[in-house]
């Protein structure tokens, strides 16, 4: 694999360069002190895998990475352990090593991009990887943190534009997502979609009426090709 190195540090460049020359399915191209000099480089040349560092002054590894269209696979390498959880909201991202780095740790991660490359390739959307739910908690990405809600507290979730608004008993969260994407985290066994814009949590229904439903103070409509399903859900058939 043809890569490239990006850190401010000559000698953290060095050290990662020394790394490569150990693993023979590797072949360093360049390396540079910052992104922007990165950057003018990739637009004339492709490479398969990067070791960028993030902590870097003006432009950090996180900006690089938002400037790049189609991003080959990265490898983060940095001093900081803060920024996992963070990072793995790339889908480029194929590892994160913590410096000083071992061989044996930077050959695992080159077994992963290795692994990565020989796979099929699949296409994810920013929707795709914007919530993940595990038991009773859905996480979403609100700006780059991933946030926990509690699921049982959640009362509505409303389409808007690009955006969800995920309404709780305790404070409401603006998602970039769609209400498919989340409909799928969501158990059935609380929600429904009503309306091409609305899932509720049938257990806070307060009052039904004709086509809508009252949930805490919002009048929610429900589709006529909605209502069979709800009235099932609640019995009244």
């Amino acid at each position: 694999m043809n890569c490239i190195v990006i850190d401010d540090e000559a000698t953290a460049r060095m050290i990662i360069s020394q790394l490569c020359s150990n693993v023979p399915s590797l072949n360093v191209l360049e390396d540079f002190p910052n992104a922007m000099q990165a950057i003018k480089y990739l637009n004339q040349n492709e490479v398969d895998l990067i070791f960028l560092d993030i902590h870097m002054p003006d432009f950090t590894g996180f900006d690089f990475i938002e400037t790049l269209k189609n991003p080959p696979k990265i490898v983060l390498t940095t001093s900081d352990p803060n920024f996992a959880i963070q990072a793995f909201e790339y889908d480029c991202i194929v590892d994160y090593l913590v410096k000083p780095v071992t061989q044996e740790r930077f050959q695992k991660a080159i077994d992963k991009a290795e692994a990565i490359q020989d796979a099929p390739v699949k296409t994810v959307s920013e929707s795709e990887k914007v919530e993940a739910s595990s038991g009773n908690d859905l996480y979403v990405n609100i700006d780059r943190r991933l946030i926990k809600i509690d699921i049982p507290s959640i009362y509505l979730v409303e389409a808007k534009g690009d955006y969800i608004q995920v309404k709780t008993e305790d404070k409401n969260y603006t998602v970039h997502s769609t209400l498919k994407k989340i409909e799928e985290k969501l158990p059935d066994s609380l929600f429904l979609k009503v309306h091409r814009s609305y899932i509720i949590n049938i257990k806070k229904i307060i009052d039904i009426e004709d086509n809508s439903v009252l949930i805490k103070k919002d009048v929610i409509p429900v589709s006529r090709s909605n209502r069979p399903e709800l009235m099932k859900r609640l019995n009244l058939l």
